[in-house]
């Protein structure tokens, strides 16, 4: 007899109009608070508002942040590192899309 798997696959759609506290995109990456501060002192991350009580993010920082995590923890690369290599890989996305334009006309 052949068994059938069932697979899920979830996603979640964050809308650059979504806004986050602190807190809750701490909950959204799995992490910690003082690392999103430490992104925020590095310009990974730019919320809106004075503080980190009253830090507002959009859905940007949701992808943004779990990329930091992933070069963080899992590829062990240093917070500076992390924010150059974010900053590298935007560049990249600008290139790619003024070439894509570029292509069309």
């Amino acid at each position: 007899m052949n068994k059938s798997t069932l697979s899920v696959l979830q996603c979640q759609v964050v809308e650059e109009e979504v806004e986050m506290s602190l807190g809750e995109l701490c909950q959204a990456c799995g992490a910690e608070s003082e690392l999103v501060r430490q992104l925020v002192a590095h310009g990974v991350l730019e919320p809106r508002g004075d503080a980190p009580q009253g830090w507002i993010f959009v859905g940007a920082s949701l992808q943004r942040t779990r990329q930091a995590v992933r070069l963080i923890q899992d590829l062990e690369v240093n917070l500076p590192g992390a924010a150059l290599a974010l900053d590298l890989m935007d560049q990249i996305r600008q290139l790619q899309q003024q070439l894509q334009s570029a292509g069309r006309g």
